[in-house]
């Protein structure tokens, strides 16, 4: 395996909670806690935060992490990667991993389930995470992602929306939730923050889709670790829980 470096793209501006990134979380900043975590894993060499806020850099720096400075007008967490990879002169050949800064219980095993498809196929462009769901209130709302893939597990769409439509509703249904974890290797991150945002990508706001608008293949592996997303004030505390069951 190629050497694997970790990023988590942060930025401090949210419209549902502005400063999410150093929400305290059991005493210590949100962002401090996806990076411990994403740093415990044996498959990632290094992890840095990406970000352009002064806020968040001071807070990586204080608590002994790394963190790279990006510019303010990126429209996705992959195109700030791209900069930060390219600032730290990252090979072309070197693997990048994407974790969402807003999953701080998420289980590091799902990282060498994002690796595994560069295994078997070195020049894939991408790869990220699905799991099952069946209950309808996750399946409706907004902000879990839904992802359909072809019969070999590559991504055919990604959406807000409940997809596919089940015209005959029926217990039988079958969907997954996008997991928002992505693997490239750096020549394709180059590749990517090149393209431009097509029509797809800016209406749904789903960064996956500029790369398949553009022909580009996303291998979609399935996981049983689901991560809680931090979206709301409300959710810290479900986070706060789950850490706790987490702690022997």
């Amino acid at each position: 395996m190629k050497k694997v470096t970790a990023f988590i793209p942060s930025r401090y501006e949210s419209t549902r909670f502005p400063g999410k990134p150093l929400a305290l979380i059991h005493g210590k900043p949100m962002i401090r806690h996806v990076y411990e975590r994403t740093l415990s894993s044996v498959q990632v060499a290094a992890a840095y935060v990406a970000t352009d806020d002064e806020r968040i850099f001071r807070c990586v720096q204080g608590f002994g992490g790394n963190a790279v400075m990006t510019g303010p007008a990126h429209p996705s967490g992959t195109d700030r990667i791209a900069e930060a990879a390219l600032k730290l002169g990252l090979k072309d050949q070197d693997l990048v991993v994407n974790v969402q800064g807003d999953q701080p219980a998420f289980d590091t095993a799902c990282i060498p389930e994002l690796l595994h498809p560069f295994e078997e196929a070195p020049d894939l462009p991408m790869s990220t995470l699905m799991i099952r769901i069946g209950e309808k209130e996750e399946i409706d709302n907004p902000n879990n992602v839904k992802v359909v893939t072809d019969r070999n597990g590559f991504a055919l769409y990604f959406s807000r929306s409940p997809v596919p439509f089940y015209r005959d509703a029926g217990e039988d249904q079958v969907v997954y939730k996008h997991l928002g974890f992505y693997a490239y290797p750096v020549r394709f991150l180059k590749v990517f923050s090149s393209l431009s945002p097509g029509p797809l990508e800016s209406a749904e706001k789903l960064e996956p889709l500029r790369a398949l608008e553009h022909g580009f293949k996303i291998k979609v592996q399935e996981t049983r670790f689901d991560s809680i997303e931090v979206d709301t004030l409300k959710d810290i505390l479900k986070v706060e829980r789950s850490l706790d069951r987490q702690t022997p």
